[in-house]
């Protein structure tokens, strides 16, 4: 009886789905076989008359189903097309590695090497999109991993080529590679935006940029403060080694990475950073004058004359005007 059961529910599955009550679905099937005579009140049958009735009525119930004609091909296509629809979009972590992390690889190598102003032929929103899906397909932790890696692994290469390069060099070298850092993390944090706001902000507590400065600074500055502030404070005792410019990126950027480097080199921080120095005191004034006079003697000693030769230019000028005057006058007299 079970198995005829199943049979009917199977071949006349979507006419029960219709049919209403009990009635209409015998006037459905009426084409087939006359329906059974009507059972006597129920006042009338006993309890076991009952159970047999019910039983006759399922045996008719089957008989119907196996004249019934099978179910069509198309009935069962729709039903295994939205799961075949679902497992579709499934993302395996095979798919991951296969498709989409290739996608942000390449994506996250042009981002890190292009120069200030260089067009990245890459689509943002491509990017976007797999980085949301593989999100939703719960492969976060993989994608954030895969990230870090590959972060650490560019900027130990950065770091062995600033090793390699000579000093007259090192300080401009340093500043490119600390802007063009800093430039590529401001495309690739927006870029991993929904993992950071639903993996790493809510599952570890942290920031995606936070992270990724940190690994600048432990793979890259951490290992070149010692060589590069020597450089710094030489610099800065010759005027225009190292442009004015280069000079506050560099020691902004060493701030920003961790500020408790400003007790390497306070003063030279405080030229570029406000508040670093203690507030100046009316005490303290005329050590204050000393140490201007002092850089003043620093910068003739080193042949620093831009100073006597505009005084010179101004000079030359008052005195060429003041003769182009008379000579102006007596001409009119």
């Amino acid at each position: 009886m079970e198995e005829s059961m199943e049979e009917e529910e199977g071949g006349s599955y979507e006419a029960m789905m219709d049919d209403q009550n009990h009635n209409n679905w015998e006037a459905a099937v009426d084409g087939f076989r006359q329906p059974p005579p009507p059972p006597p009140p129920p006042s009338s049958i006993p309890a076991a008359n009952g159970v047999i009735m019910m039983l006759k009525s399922c045996d008719a119930a089957a008989a119907v189903a196996k004249a019934a004609p099978a179910p069509t091909p198309s009935s069962t296509i729709n039903i295994n097309t939205s799961t075949s629809k679902f497992l579709m979009n499934v993302i395996t972590i095979e798919d991951y590695k296969s498709t989409y992390w290739p996608k942000l690889d390449g994506a996250i190598d042009q981002l890190l090497t292009q120069s200030p102003g260089d067009y990245i032929p890459i689509s943002y929103e491509q990017i976007y999109s797999c980085v949301y899906k593989c999100v939703c397909q719960q492969h976060s932790e993989q994608m954030y991993s895969d990230l870090i890696k590959k972060i650490t692994n560019h900027l130990e290469r950065v770091s062995k080529e600033l090793q390699a390069s000579p000093p007259d060099l090192y300080i401009e070298r340093f500043n490119l590679a600390l802007g063009q850092y800093m430039g590529a993390l401001q495309s690739i944090v927006p870029l991993f935006i929904y993992m950071n706001k639903f993996y790493i902000e809510t599952k570890l507590n942290r920031d995606l940029k936070d992270d990724l400065i940190k690994l600048f600074t432990e793979h890259v500055a951490e290992k070149h403060i010692y060589s590069l502030m020597p450089l710094l404070l030489e610099a800065q005792s010759t005027p225009f080694q190292v442009t004015p410019s280069t000079m506050a990126n560099i020691v902004k950027g060493l701030y920003t990475l961790r500020p408790e480097w400003v007790q390497m080199a306070p003063t030279l921080f405080s030229k570029f950073i406000p508040n670093i120095l203690p507030r100046a005191v009316e005490s303290e004034l005329s050590e204050y004058a000393a140490q201007d006079q002092k850089l003043q003697r620093e910068l003739i000693q080193n042949g620093f004359t831009r100073g006597d030769q505009s005084r010179k230019r101004a000079g030359d000028e008052l005195a060429y005007n003041s003769s182009s005057a008379c000579a102006s006058s007596r001409g009119y007299r």
